[in-house]
């Protein structure tokens, strides 16, 4: 299934994207300050981005909850709380099995592909959560710490989930589906003709 996004969607995927590149990207380079340093404007940028891109992700699962049937539903996104969902994810996964023993590329995967979105917003949302809450209220804490921790091992993830996520867009674009139209503002690819 083909689902069209809406211009709110596009915008809240673009930004969200550049948002969690530019935080991957920068927690490479920067170095957070020894109590009483002054931080440097990396770090603060990286703060503040970090404050924006929770409320990115915020307002994405508020528009998952109020944007068209036409587009993926919030449950979708989340599958773990229905059995008919699970079930349509164990078919998904089942055919990408069968799929890759059979040295071939998997049909649409509808519910696979959903589940794997929400498990990327999900990523987003612990990793900006833990970032402002460090930020806001533990610094210079025990507890700080174990935020954190948790805090690096969701950039982590992040990381895979950008990577591999990023990766099948590509593939899937080659593989001749309109991935980036569809997701973004490219112009639709041109199909064409026997003849040409």
């Amino acid at each position: 299934m083909s689902v069209t996004r809406s211009h709110v969607t596009r915008f809240l995927h673009l930004a969200l994207l550049l948002i969690v590149l530019h935080q991957l990207a920068s927690s490479l380079f920067m170095e957070r300050p020894l109590p009483g340093d002054d931080p440097e404007g990396l770090f603060l940028t990286h703060q503040w981005l970090g404050a924006a891109g929770l409320g990115v992700v915020t307002l994405f699962w508020v528009w998952t909850l109020a944007r068209h049937a036409s587009e993926t539903p919030f449950g979708a996104l989340i599958p773990w709380l229905s059995v008919r969902r699970l079930m349509a994810l164990a078919r998904d996964l089942r055919a990408v099995a069968q799929s890759f023993a059979a040295w071939r590329a998997p049909g649409p995967l509808d519910a696979l592909a959903s589940a794997v979105h929400g498990l990327g917003l999900i990523t987003a949302s612990g990793l900006a959560a833990s970032g402002v809450a460090w930020m806001l209220f533990f610094q210079g804490t025990h507890m700080g710490r174990l935020v954190l921790t948790a805090h690096s091992l969701l950039g982590n993830l992040m990381w895979a989930y950008v990577v591999g996520h990023a990766g099948m867009g590509v593939l899937h674009q080659f593989a001749g589906e309109d991935v980036f139209s569809r997701m973004f503002w490219f112009p639709p690819r041109r199909v064409s003709s026997p003849a040409e």
